[in-house]
């Protein structure tokens, strides 16, 4: 049985371009939902071709992007960002402040920073004078 051509399987492609380690771990996540042209699709054999839209969520993002090309293999990096545009490019995510820095910073909690060293021992030389 062939595949019409211009077509490929969905888990198939988006492991092509890079969007999954596995083939199978693409299956997983169009088994769970994903739309292409805004139809919600959930079998990884849908056919997919350029032109089709894609939505779906990966690590906490909502990823919109064409197909511009199926490819043919796996390929590096740089080959497989050819084979889509992103319609919705991530916006940078902010994290909490408390969350930025590697570890609990000095007030009262953790180790205190060089820098935290420092602003004490100058509080503790104004204080003494």
């Amino acid at each position: 049985m062939a595949e019409p051509t211009g077509k490929i399987r969905l888990d198939k492609w988006l492991w092509h371009a890079r969007f999954f380690k596995t083939r199978s771990l693409a299956a997983k996540v169009v088994a769970a939902g994903i739309r292409v042209n805004a139809q919600r699709v959930a079998k990884p054999a849908c056919a997919v071709g350029p032109g089709d839209v894609l939505t779906f969520s990966k690590e906490k993002d909502v990823r919109v992007i064409r197909i511009e090309a199926l490819g043919e293999r796996r390929g590096p990096a740089p080959e497989a960002q050819a084979l889509y545009t992103d319609l919705a490019p991530p916006e940078p995510r902010t994290r909490p402040a408390e969350m930025q820095a590697s570890g609990p910073r000095f007030d009262g909690k953790g180790r205190p920073t060089k820098r935290d060293r420092r602003l004490m021992d100058q509080t503790r030389g104004q204080a003494l004078e």
